[in-house]
């Protein structure tokens, strides 16, 4: 586990994501023609990307924490750091932090707490997460400026758009719906038996179900998860600055494109038009 220090905050990535962005994007290079950059589809990320998911995955993280007997107290800067992977892991780097301050509080070798934060304690957690969330997910989440309007200027110009989330299926249907109403053709979670991102298999299904070849389209996110999904998917990764990670991030995990605003991805999309 790698810890990066970046606008003041500490986040937590894998070192096997981050030689995965370096060695998916060479072979993405290989697989990718310059004739072939017209695009027809947009595939957004969701938490970071088009919705401030921070604030009501903070609180569910921490009350499914606390009931379960754990750390609770955990602030919205770092669950950002702690998200992307899917709910598993963000429990899993949670844990990372009790147990460090357990050890440093107790004395003890991290070694020796590993029975409290094993798999089992994972599920319970995470099956304490998931329903609360679903009842709670919009209570402080909202789009960040400006998504909207470029979502629908994009579907003017005839581009079909797709979410596609580590987030649990439920939710994201859920949000989608309730904040982008009409906006998405398509709204993929997490689902049992389909690998998720960073591996290329939520992306395909989606281009798939849309009727997209990967050459039409362009994949939108905030975090080095995004960067290695669009790579493994053979698609151009355009990278939000607004987000979970920040532009500076993003830049040192070798982002190509950068939007610092909702209007920067209409243009670059629909530069990918012409």
């Amino acid at each position: 586990m790698n810890y990066l220090k970046t606008d003041g905050a500490f986040l937590i990535i894998d070192r096997t994501i981050a030689d995965g962005i370096k060695t998916s994007r060479a072979r993405r290079e290989r697989q990718r023609e310059p004739e072939d950059m017209r695009c027809r589809a947009a595939v957004f990320d969701m938490d970071g990307t088009i919705l401030n998911t921070a604030g009501d995955l903070t609180d569910a993280l921490n009350y499914a924490m606390r009931e379960t007997g754990h750390r609770h107290d955990y602030t919205e800067e770092q669950v950002r750091g702690f998200v992307g992977s899917g709910i598993r892991t963000a429990i899993g780097r949670a844990f990372d932090e009790e147990r460090r301050g357990l050890a440093a509080r107790q004395g003890a070798a991290e070694t020796e707490l590993s029975r409290s934060f094993d798999a089992a304690e994972t599920d319970r957690v995470r099956n304490v997460f998931l329903p609360y969330y679903e009842t709670h997910c919009d209570v402080r989440t909202d789009s960040y400026p400006g998504i909207r309007e470029m979502i629908r200027a994009l579907r003017e110009r005839g581009i079909l758009t797709a979410v596609v989330s580590n987030k649990p299926d439920a939710a994201v249907k859920k949000l989608a719906q309730d904040y982008f109403e009409g906006l998405f053709d398509l709204a993929v979670g997490e689902q049992a038996g389909i690998r998720r991102k960073p591996a290329p298999d939520m992306t395909e299904k989606a281009l798939a179900a849309l009727g997209i070849r990967r050459e039409e389209a362009v994949y939108i996110g905030d975090s080095e998860v995004d960067l290695e999904t669009a790579a493994n998917a053979g698609l151009p990764c355009i990278g939000c600055a607004w987000g979970f990670r920040g532009a500076a991030f993003l830049r040192a995990h070798g982002a190509e494109l950068l939007a610092e605003s909702a209007e920067d991805v209409r243009r670059i999309v629909l530069g990918m038009e012409d």
